[in-house]
């Protein structure tokens, strides 16, 4: 059975991403529009008009110091490393208008992570913010990437610095002339475009690139946009105002910072990196009127005793990286003063399947009605149509679909069946609405970030008093949220728990690491086919420790 919305099909303009955003009328933005600025200092932001000065500059210097895009569009990777800042959705503007791909790493990698994703040959420059830069200089030596070709964006310094790492000047190297993107209408040319990359961990091997293209992007910002219009032609419009501060490498910061806003005609304010208190003093003295985060942020509102009148200004909340109980979720919409809405997506579908509803108080715990031009289907082990009601692997079709991943026709076997995309997450459908259940991926989410189990065991059998590991999701009450535990076979008496959770702190990022602790076992559970049994590693988890195991 095929679900669709039951709301009309939206007309996606055939446009190319900075046509979509710079160039269409229905864009809300005007001219003067700030649309971007840094919430520790308001006053350091930039214009819809600057905005397209400067991604042109940064397009002519990218094309003619470092060739990005000389050879024709989506061939050439940037890999961008950043904390929050108001630039860097300027920086990923220029990129596209040079024909590059930006490739984005999450800021809290270790020199050896990024050095993976920024190898020669692949990637063909690098760019980090100053935080990172010691990261980036450290990961270019380990794969030998040219240094000339690593860059540091700083939004912070009077002059808006895009400066080459290496070297004492801190001159600009972003010069006065323009290089102007090319507009594409074409529809195959928009579908099948590659103007980004976002890594999505499986659990059986590597982090796998997401390839978004113009259609994607430009589909999801569209979709997901409907919903609060039609809210202001029938209620009246409110100034969009919202707080960058998740993560940047992940589709929640790319499309909803980088897009979503730009196109509702809003500003976003940065932070430079998440801190609680600053959270709610910046909601209050910004008068942030939209905000997306996770469940975990939200469960601190609910139990800080700091929260006041912060949140007096929000006029929309919505929750997204895991499905929120619908206790929390009533409990978060007293403190916000508005009712908390839920959506589901991956980064293979650019974010949001469904959800997108304003102000509709939905008790259900569901994650909302599908978007409008998406179809979706559910489906038992055995790929037949599940009954309405019963809960089965979503698979879902759309223009917010990716068309696969990059370089890597073995995932994309796995992933697509008749033109769906598998999401590997158990839902049901029922009166119009989508319900998660679980996930049949192993993929571990910690406050929204993603971890492969296979990563960590892979990391873990590479120390010489480990035998052998196994990984897997264990649910913190505290912060609300899964953690990853590993259970090891090993001697106690040559190596400890914290030695082994040091070994993966020095080798890994901080959401990787092993808060769920390290559980000493005689083997691990396998199949015939070596397959480790990751339900007899839950079973055990649930058996010896009062953290629940990922169910």
């Amino acid at each position: 059975m095929i679900y669709t919305s039951s709301k009309p099909a939206g007309s996606i303009p055939q446009l190319d991403l900075l046509s979509f955003l710079f160039d269409s009328p229905q864009c809300l933005a005007e001219e003067t529009t700030v649309l971007h600025a840094e919430a520790a200092n308001p006053s350091n932001g930039i214009t819809k008009t600057q905005a397209r000065i400067l991604t042109r500059r940064i397009a002519c210097t990218l094309r003619t110091r470092f060739g990005i895009g000389q050879h024709g569009n989506g061939k050439d990777i940037v890999v961008v490393m950043s904390t929050g800042q108001f630039l860097l959705p300027i920086l990923f503007y220029g990129i596209l208008a040079a024909g590059g791909v930006v490739s984005f790493a999450s800021s809290s990698f270790r020199p050896e992570e990024l050095a993976t994703q920024m190898q020669p040959g692949s990637a063909k420059l690098c760019i980090s913010c100053p935080i990172s830069q010691d990261t980036l200089l450290s990961a270019a030596r380990l794969c030998d990437f040219p240094l000339h070709r690593c860059l540091v964006l700083d939004s912070w310094q009077p002059q808006r610095l895009l400066r080459v790492l290496t070297g004492s000047s801190l001159q600009s190297i972003i010069g006065e002339s323009e290089l102007d993107w090319p507009r594409i209408t074409n529809q195959e040319e928009l579908e099948n475009s590659l103007i980004c990359l976002l890594y999505s961990s499986g659990t059986t091997g590597m982090p796998k690139g997401v390839k978004v293209s113009h259609t994607n992007m430009v589909a999801a910002a569209y979709l997901v946009g409907l919903d609060l219009r039609q809210h202001w032609e029938a209620e009246g419009k409110w100034d969009y105002r919202t707080l960058a501060h998740l993560p940047t490498a992940h589709i929640a910061g790319v499309k909803g910072y980088f897009v979503s806003s730009f196109w509702q005609g809003g500003t976003v304010y940065w932070m430079s990196k998440f801190d609680f208190v600053q959270f709610l003093e910046f909601n209050r003295s910004l008068k942030i009127t939209n905000i997306l985060s996770v469940p975990p942020i939200y469960l601190l509102c609910t139990k800080s005793p700091l929260v006041e009148d912060h949140f007096r200004s929000l006029k929309s909340a919505l929750a997204g990286a895991a499905p929120l109980g619908k206790e929390l979720q009533i409990e978060v919409g007293k403190k916000l003063g508005v009712f908390l809405a839920q959506t589901w997506g991956l980064s293979e579908t650019t974010g949001s399947v469904s959800g997108g509803e304003v102000n509709v108080e939905d008790l259900t715990g569901s994650v909302g009605p599908l978007l409008a031009n998406v179809e979706l289907r559910i489906i038992d082990e055995d790929g037949n149509d599940c009954s309405p009601g019963t809960p089965g692997e979503v698979l879902v079709k759309g223009p917010i679909v990716t068309k696969g991943y990059y370089n890597n026709p073995v995932a994309d076997a796995e992933s697509f069946k008749d033109g769906y995309f598998c999401t590997g997450d158990i839902g049901f459908f029922k009166e119009d609405r989508l319900f998660i259940v679980d996930r049949k991926k192993e993929l571990i989410k910690y406050k929204g970030l993603q971890v492969a189990p296979a990563e960590l065991e892979a990391v873990l059998t590479s120390h010489q008093h480990i035998l052998d590991a196994g990984v897997i999701g264990v649910f913190d009450e505290q912060q609300s949220t899964e953690v990853p535990r590993a259970y090891v076979v090993a001697d106690k008496s040559v190596i400890s728990a914290k030695a082994i959770q040091d070994f993966v702190k020095s080798r890994l990022a901080s959401h990787k690491q092993l808060r769920g602790g390290v559980e000493f076992v005689a083997a691990i559970p396998k199949s015939l086919a070596g397959k480790i049994l990751r339900k007899d590693l839950r079973a055990l988890a649930m058996a010896t420790s009062p953290a629940k195991a990922k169910l």
